[in-house]
C-alpha cells in the first residue's frame, strides 16, 4: 500500500503558536484565580476556592453582571433589528447603491475609543449638538438611566453595519427563484420575508448573534472611554470592573477569577449558539 503522508509535521508550528498565545496565558489565569495574590504588600498564598465564594458574595460583581447582560440583550437586539432592515434595503436596486454600502461602513470602520471620544462631545450636556437640535437640557453620561443607553446607543452606531454586511452576505446566497416561485404562488412580501426569507436567513443570524452576543458581554472600551463605568457604577461592565480589580488595586488574585468568571460566560453564550447552529442544521 502507498502510505499517505501526513500533514502533522505542518501543523505543529501552528498548534504551537496558539498554545503559547491561548492555552498557556489561560491557565496561568486560571492558576492565579486560586491565589491571593497581592505584589504590593508582598502576599502570595493559595487560597483555592476562595476568591470565587467572595465573588458570589460580591454585590459589586453582581451588578456588573446585570449592567453587562442588559447590555448585551439590547445593543444585540437592535442591531440585529437595524441590521436587518439595511441589508433588506441594501439589497433592492437603486442609484449609487455601491457608494451607499461603502457609506454605511464608516462607522463600524472608525477605531471604538475615537467614536466613544465624538460621542461624548456629542452628549455633552453644555456644548453637545445632541442637546441643541432636540431643544433638551439631559445630562446623558452624568444621569444612570441615561448612561446606560447613551452606551447602547454609541454600540449600535458603531457595529450596526458589521451586522448588515454578513446579513446582506447571507441574503445574496438565497436562490431568486425561490422568490419568483413564492410570487408565482401569490405569497406577498410579508409572506415571502416569513417564510423564506428568514428560515433561510437563520443560520447566518445565529452567527451574527455569536459574535456580537461575545463581543457586547466583553465590551470595555467604550463604556470606559464615554463613563468610566459611572455614575455610581450603573454603567460598570464585567469588564470595566476585572480590568479595576487587577490594575488599580492590583489584587491579581480576585481579579483573574473575575476574568475567569467573564471566560466561562462567554463559553457558556458560544457553546449555546453553537447547539442552535447545529439543530437548525440536523
Amino acid at each position: 500500500m502507498k502510505k499517505v503522508d501526513s500533514g502533522v509535521p505542518f501543523v505543529i508550528p501552528a498548534l504551537a503558536l496558539l498554545a503559547l498565545v491561548t492555552v498557556y496565558p489561560v491557565t496561568y489565569v486560571v492558576v492565579l484565580s486560586l491565589q491571593r495574590r497581592m505584589p504590593i504588600f508582598d502576599i502570595s498564598r493559595f487560597v483555592g476556592l476562595d476568591n470565587y465564594l467572595f465573588l458570589l458574595q460580591d454585590d459589586r460583581f453582581w451588578n456588573a453582571l446585570g449592567n453587562t447582560a442588559y447590555f448585551t440583550a439590547l445593543s444585540v437586539t437592535v442591531e440585529l433589528l437595524l441590521g436587518l432592515a439595511v441589508a433588506l434595503l441594501m439589497e433592492r436596486r437603486f442609484r449609487l447603491k455601491g457608494i451607499a454600502r461603502a457609506v454605511i461602513l464608516v462607522p463600524w470602520a472608525i477605531p471604538t475609543v475615537v467614536s466613544a471620544r465624538m460621542w461624548e462631545w456629542i452628549f455633552n450636556t453644555d456644548f453637545g449638538i445632541l442637546n441643541y437640535l432636540t431643544g433638551l437640557r439631559i445630562n446623558w453620561l452624568g444621569s444612570p438611566f441615561w448612561a446606560m443607553h447613551a452606551a447602547v446607543l454609541v454600540d449600535v452606531w458603531k457595529t450596526t453595519p458589521f451586522v448588515a454586511i454578513l446579513l446582506m452576505a447571507g441574503l445574496q446566497a438565497i436562490p431568486r427563484d425561490l422568490y419568483q416561485a413564492a410570487r408565482v404562488d401569490g405569497a406577498g412580501a410579508w409572506s415571502i420575508f416569513r417564510h423564506v426569507t428568514l428560515p433561510l436567513l437563520r443560520p447566518v443570524i445565529l452567527v451574527v448573534l455569536l459574535f456580537r452576543t461575545l463581543d457586547a458581554f466583553r465590551v470595555f472600551d467604550a463604556v470606559y472611554v464615554l463613563t468610566g463605568g459611572g455614575p455610581a457604577n450603573t454603567t460598570e461592565t464585567l469588564s470595566i470592573y476585572a480590568y479595576r480589580v487587577l490594575f488599580q488595586t492590583l489584587q491579581f488574585g480576585y481579579g483573574s477569577a473575575l476574568a475567569v468568571t467573564v471566560f466561562f460566560f462567554t463559553g457558556l453564550i458560544s457553546v449555546g449558539y453553537i447547539r442552535l447552529l447545529t439543530r437548525g442544521r440536523s
